[in-house]
């Protein structure tokens, strides 16, 4: 520690129930399609910050369709995001964020909590990221009864779709990245506390093949037959990927009895893209794809999707905020290293806002989006101090 003001920081963590909120929020089923467990799991995450000053409200998400597997398009429906505004008027402001929604749904097996060690705790989102969000709040009580409470103002937005793209959230996220000297967000650290660097983009599209049906054996070539037309799609479109450039066709719906030539089919692919010059020439490969194909198989092709996670690279502003971050983590006696990744978060549409942002400052745990997912239960008071000392050295300074 280099002050007793930090000093005292830790003390007044180490006093915070995060492992209490924790396992109860986790407790509380967030799968992002599930609606009734996101009101539950907003309410109670008001409840809880509404400790903090300023104004919180639970914000109706923007309308976001998703593509059935019918082929029509329609309204997909999300929960609310909560948002708490703190000292909007102060001359240095940052964002906070974080999500409630899991990817475990209601009836996922996945729903109870195990000690598996003293400290180890598996459940369903206590590193992804209920523990993330049990430390900032415990960080930010910290913050507020600190004497440079009144030289720092923020923002705090928990947003319910970011396991299935924030499509209905991103428009708030860069609405309220505007004007912040700096963003932390609370994905969790690796089990050794290493942090996500550099992060890659992603798309994903929805390509919906009409073709024409016909009798299998009687006519079969009167018929279009869209299966084939999609698989033309995904070998075409697979073989784009590229150094810098990861492209995964994930799935084919379409087709039914044996007897007749498929008149629709869906095509989910996923692109990767580690640079702006990655996205034009995934976009070019699949404009080109559906042209040709559809001309080569005489069939109709729509394309639904886009890159809705531009790639996030470390830049002088991101490079700073990482090095006051390991400063402060030095002086806790913490390691902390980074390394690129290929996952994606809402740290890359912060930092397409032009924010610097750290987006692994939530707990260190591990085999996340899985049965074996866990956190470090010493993690909870360590890294809630890391954010608490990281955010109060920005206040002193004014800045990054």
């Amino acid at each position: 520690m280099t002050d007793n003001g930090e000093a005292v920081t830790l003390e007044r963590v180490r006093g915070e129930p995060m492992l209490d909120l924790t396992r109860a929020w986790a407790a509380i089923n967030s799968g992002t399609r599930n609606l009734a467990g996101l009101r539950t799991m907003a309410g109670a995450l008001a409840d809880a910050f509404s400790a903090l000053p300023g104004n919180l409200t639970l914000v109706d998400p923007a309308p976001a369709t998703s593509v059935a597997s019918d082929g029509k398009i329609g309204a997909l429906d999300h929960g609310q995001h909560l948002v708490l505004r703190v000292r909007p008027e102060a001359s240095v402001r940052m964002l906070f964020t974080g999500h409630m929604d899991t990817v475990y749904p209601a009836d996922h097996p996945f729903q109870d909590q195990t000690f598996l060690d003293p400290n180890t705790l598996n459940g369903p989102g206590v590193a992804d990221m209920k523990g993330g969000l049990a430390l900032l709040l415990a960080a930010l009580k910290t913050v507020e009864a600190s004497p440079v409470a009144s030289r720092i103002g923020y923002d705090v937005m928990i947003n319910s779709d970011e396991e299935t793209g924030s499509f209905s959230s991103s428009a708030l996220i860069a609405e309220l990245a505007r004007g912040k000297v700096a963003a932390l967000t609370y994905e969790p650290a690796l089990a050794d506390g290493t942090l996500a660097g550099a992060r890659g983009g992603t798309g994903n599209f929805s390509l919906v093949v009409h073709g024409k049906s016909a009798h299998a054996g009687r006519n079969p070539d009167d018929g279009r037959n869209a299966i084939v037309a999609a698989s033309d799609l995904a070998v075409r479109l697979f073989a784009a990927k590229e150094e810098g450039l990861a492209v995964n066709p994930a799935r084919i719906e379409g087709g039914g009895p044996n007897n007749v030539v498929p008149d629709l089919a869906i095509l989910r692919i996923n692109f990767r893209p580690a640079s702006s010059q990655a996205i034009a020439r995934a976009q070019a490969a699949i404009d080109d794809a559906v042209a040709e194909i559809a001309a080569a198989r005489d069939v109709r092709i729509e394309a639904h999707g886009g890159f809705n996670r531009p790639p996030k690279p470390i830049d002088d502003g991101a490079a700073k905020l990482f090095e006051l971050v390991r400063q402060a983590g030095a002086g806790l006696g913490l390691a902390s290293g980074w390394k690129a990744t290929g996952g994606v978060c809402d740290g890359n549409n912060i930092a397409a806002a032009g924010v610097p942002v750290v987006d692994t400052m939530g707990v260190r745990g591990g085999a996340i989006h899985s049965a074996e997912e866990f956190l470090l239960v010493d993690s909870l008071a360590e890294r809630a101090a890391l954010s608490a000392i990281t955010i109060m050295r920005i206040a002193k300074k004014g800045g990054l």
